[in-house]
């Protein structure tokens, strides 16, 4: 684990930015529950020179609206193979697997969890997938786990003061 060579963060969606329920009504309608905490992480993580990726397996207009609020511009949804597309993102993006920092709470997440620098799951993933990544956050999926990861990778490149000061800037001249 070197934090000092992350320059990608790539998030999987449901039990990761969501708590994993997958919610339809009696219209088909698909909801999801994302937290503001985790939100407000993305933003800050904005301010530094990380960029940020979401990598999912499924597809919803939910997470599409819910990047779209946040201005993440690299969202691949129904993606079977996460390993493939990961590859394909490093070499359009000209970095290596070093560079890159992976959340995801399953086993569809492991085989690129298995290959990045730094892999990581939230406190309330299975065990099984706990016992096999660097690190497990404190906090739950869709609870706050994302804001955590993001938070210790800035801290432990120097860059959180930093990004934070010029979030609180951008927060007060808006």
């Amino acid at each position: 684990m070197d934090f000092s060579k992350i320059k990608l963060i790539i998030l999987d969606n449901d039990g990761v930015l969501t708590d994993g329920k997958i919610i339809y009504d009696n219209n088909k309608l698909e909801s999801k529950n994302f937290n503001a905490k985790d939100g407000l992480g993305i933003k800050l993580l904005q301010f530094s020179d990380i960029k940020l990726a979401i990598i999912t397996g499924r597809i919803s207009n939910v997470v599409e609206q819910r990047c779209d609020d946040l201005q993440i511009k690299l969202l691949f949804q129904g993606v079977r193979n996460k390993l493939k597309k990961t590859t394909e993102l490093l070499k359009e993006l000209n970095l290596d697997w070093e560079n890159v920092a992976y959340m995801g709470d399953d086993w569809n997440d492991f085989p690129v969890m298995e290959k990045c620098n730094i892999s990581a799951t939230p406190a309330d993933a299975f065990d099984d997938i706990k016992s096999r990544v660097d690190l497990v956050t404190k906090r739950n999926g869709g609870e706050g786990a994302v804001r955590e990861f993001i938070e210790l990778i800035l801290k432990k490149q120097g860059k959180y003061e930093e990004s934070l000061q010029k979030l609180l800037d951008h927060l007060k001249s808006h």
